[in-house]
């Protein structure tokens, strides 16, 4: 029994064929939007490669745009079919790469059903990337005069200034490296040589934070500097004092970023696949219904139109039942083959 079966006239089918053409215009829309995002995506990547430890982030963004592109290709496909189903004449060329096509637009649904689930999982993925990205980059803030390197201390500056975020995980990272240059410190200085010299590594490390850290609504001036020594500032507690400089971590503020615009492009996705799905059931009706007329040569006849020939039942039984045939095939030439081998020696 076929499944979700429906009677057709000439009327209904004209009318499913109009709509399933408009439908597939929107679908290619769609497709640019996909397009559009993956790109806007990639770029937006982009802007802080130096601060990701890895090109893996990438796989989403170049999975969207060529996404967006199978669509486009796809549903400008599938609209010429639906126009030519409205001439009898010109559909027939079509009935012989229609069901080929179907099962493309099938394994195409599943795709962007995938790059769904991807964009919903890659804040996973991101996080480790950005935090083994930032620590790199932080060691990287004082080296301004390294080629290679002499960018860095701008993007991180840059970065903690938009996303309102201060070190790694927090403002003490900053405490465990040295962000300061040794062509600004003077090494005749007696602190300067007590601070080298108490560090294992050699490292000028202070407690304070680079300016981008600071909070510009806080009414007091920027403490960056010996941010835990209470006698150094005038009626200063860093303990319980609120601190006037970004408490917040720069890796939980781009994952909340990126993650947030991956759901949202996920969602859009899925909103595209239901389209994509529902285009495909009515290329599906559209096929049947001419293939099912009670008189092929009048165009005016009844005919019946659905999704599966079968229950789903049936027809997930006879494609296993095929598969199982054409592994038996296998083996049964490679048996013969083996056999006219032994014959030959």
């Amino acid at each position: 029994m076929a499944l979700l079966k429906v009677k057709f006239d000439l009327k209904k089918r004209v009318k499913l064929a109009q709509m399933l053409w408009l439908m597939y215009w929107f679908s290619i829309m769609a497709g640019v939007l996909v397009l559009s995002l993956g790109l806007f995506f990639k770029i937006e990547l982009r802007k802080r490669s130096e601060l990701m430890d890895n090109n893996e982030s990438h796989f989403v963004p170049n999975l969207l745009i060529g996404v967006g592109l199978l669509a486009c290709g796809i549903n400008a496909f599938g609209g010429k079919i639906c126009y030519d189903s409205l001439d009898s004449s010109k559909f027939a060329k079509w009935k012989t790469v229609l069901k080929p096509f179907l099962i493309c637009c099938f394994l195409f649904n599943v795709l962007l059903f995938f790059t769904a689930l991807l964009c919903f999982t890659m804040r996973i993925p991101l996080q480790f990337t950005l935090a083994e990205g930032l620590k790199n980059g932080m060691k990287y803030y004082k080296d301004s005069d390294v080629p290679g390197r002499c960018y860095m201390k701008r993007t991180l500056d840059l970065m903690q200034m938009e996303f309102r975020c201060c070190g790694n995980n927090n403002y003490k990272d900053w405490f465990e490296i040295q962000w300061v240059s040794n062509r600004y410190l003077d090494f005749s200085s007696k602190e300067v040589k007590d601070r080298i010299s108490s560090n294992v590594d050699g490292q000028y490390l202070l407690d304070g934070v680079p300016f981008s850290c600071c909070n510009p609504s806080s009414p007091r001036p920027c403490i960056q500097h010996q941010v835990t020594n209470n006698s150094a500032h005038y009626s200063y507690d860093h303990h319980t004092e609120e601190l006037n400089i970004w408490k917040r971590g720069c890796r939980d503020a781009l994952v909340s970023y990126y993650g947030g615009l991956m759901n949202t492009i996920g969602i859009l996705v899925l909103l595209v696949t239901m389209l994509e799905v529902a285009v495909m059931v009515g290329l599906q009706y559209v096929n049947t219904s001419l293939s099912t007329l009670v008189n092929p040569e009048d165009p005016e006849s009844e005919s019946e139109g659905w999704i599966l020939e079968k229950t789903v039942k049936e027809t997930f039984t006879d494609i296993m039942a095929k598969m199982k045939a054409m592994g038996k095939g296998n083996q049964v030439e490679e048996g013969a083959e083996d056999q006219a081998v032994a014959t030959v020696s």
